[in-house]
């Protein structure tokens, strides 16, 4: 309905105004949202090697495509459905425009706004585990995987942190997704790049980790700035309403981001003799996840100091978790979304007057075991049926050659 026919029905006109504003906004945010995709899609690929540039592609495309499917057909019921114990909703299953009230809307939207706002962060967290099992992992097993997390790992610790479950019940703030969606993504990429394995050669026979440079710098670095970009959609967008909070957001965001990456940047040049590119990009990247938590509500002085710790903490675990427990992660997504996720949310406690460290902990903490658990449970099954590996020929050759019948640069000789 437009402004007339909402007055017409007996709205306020103040209040009809203020309905179709946030409808705008919330709109404008999901579709900034959904365009991370691409942002993630160029990163992947240019932190990868080229012969598997095509094969990134089409997992970041499928990833919105199935989550869009199995998030509205089962997934959405079980993170906004009617709430069941404070651990899963149970209602809505195969048609969640049922949940809307007598007056259409749900959450004070229309069913539709609010159904599409969450769809395009499911696929967001669906699509962190692809860069850390990129370049050996088949297809089919992905696209298994990646089902997998739109119907019921994501939305059920989402039903405990934004459906009204026991966690949200507790006072624990996760204001736009550095647990909900950051974390439980990289834990589901922990896991999933602990069972499958290094890539071949990642490793040498003294166990030491050498590097396997990604193929396009200025294509992940496009990537980031697309991030960037987007993420105030997903961070301001969380109000999904129009209020005068949006611009606070933004800043805390953009400077939580600003301090992570001048960070990323001090701690390479200190350590390496020179400022890394890879790693000062993660470093933003590590920065927004952290803020993510908090982004409403501490101050752009506490923003700052929680993009910065971001920034060297993600420099140190990401060399942690490539040399130390020997888990090849091609993009950092562990570290960049998993432990900064954990990490941001955590401060939140520290930053916020309103929120406990203590209750912040839990959370964290209760969403890392359900997501350790629910994930190994899953990678474990696929492995076992469909198998997760792609063979040592297909590696060494090229997913891309293998898996879809053709090369991302065509005519281009490149290293294999």
């Amino acid at each position: 309905m437009d402004l007339a026919q909402l007055i017409e029905s007996g709205m306020d006109g103040i209040e009809a105004t203020g309905l179709l504003m946030n409808i705008m906004w919330t709109m404008i945010a999901a579709f900034l949202v959904y365009f991370m995709q691409a942002g993630f899609a160029c990163c992947e690929a240019g932190f990868t090697r080229a012969k598997n540039s095509g094969n990134i592609l089409m997992k970041n495309m499928m990833d919105f495509v199935l989550g869009s499917l199995f998030f509205f057909v089962i997934g959405f019921a079980l993170m906004h459905g009617d709430d069941i114990g404070g651990i899963i909703g149970g209602k809505g299953f195969f048609n969640p425009t049922k949940l809307a009230g007598a007056d259409g809307l749900f959450n004070g939207l229309p069913i539709g706004v609010f159904i599409i706002f969450h769809t395009v962060f499911c696929a967001t967290a669906a699509t962190i585990v692809s860069g850390s099992m990129a370049e050996r992992t088949k297809f089919l097993a992905y696209l298994a995987y990646s089902a997998a997390i739109s119907i019921f790992i994501y939305p059920i610790t989402g039903h405990w942190i934004w459906g009204g479950g026991w966690l949200s019940e507790m006072g624990f703030h996760d204001f736009a997704g550095s647990t909900a969606v950051h974390m439980v993504g990289g834990v589901c990429a922990l896991v999933g790049a602990k069972i499958l394995g290094p890539r071949i050669g990642k490793y040498g026979k003294d166990g030491k980790a050498k590097a396997i440079p990604g193929h396009n710098l200025p294509l992940a670095a496009l990537g980031v700035f697309i991030l960037w970009f987007c993420w105030f959609g997903f961070n301001c967008g969380s109000t999904t309403a129009a209020t005068t909070s949006l611009g606070d957001i933004a800043v805390t965001t953009n400077l939580a981001a600003a301090a992570a990456t001048l960070m990323a940047m001090i701690v390479t040049w200190v350590r390496y003799g020179k400022p890394d590119v890879s790693m000062t990009f993660n470093g933003a990247l590590a920065g927004l996840v952290a803020i993510t938590a908090g982004c409403d509500t501490v101050s752009p002085f506490a923003a700052i100091i929680i993009g910065a710790i971001a920034g060297v903490v993600v420099v140190f675990s990401t060399t942690f978790i490539d040399q130390r427990l020997k888990i090849d992660d091609p993009v950092g997504a562990i570290s960049v979304h998993g432990v900064c996720g954990a990490m941001g949310t955590i401060l939140t406690g520290v930053f916020s007057d309103d929120y406990s460290v203590l209750t912040q902990t839990l959370g964290v903490a209760a969403t890392l075991v359900y997501v350790l658990i629910a994930a190994f449970i899953v990678f474990k099954l696929i492995d076992v049926t469909i198998g997760l590996r792609a063979s040592e020929e297909e590696e060494k050759e090229g997913l891309d050659l293998h898996e879809h019948g053709s090369s991302a640069y065509a005519d281009f000789n490149f290293r294999l």
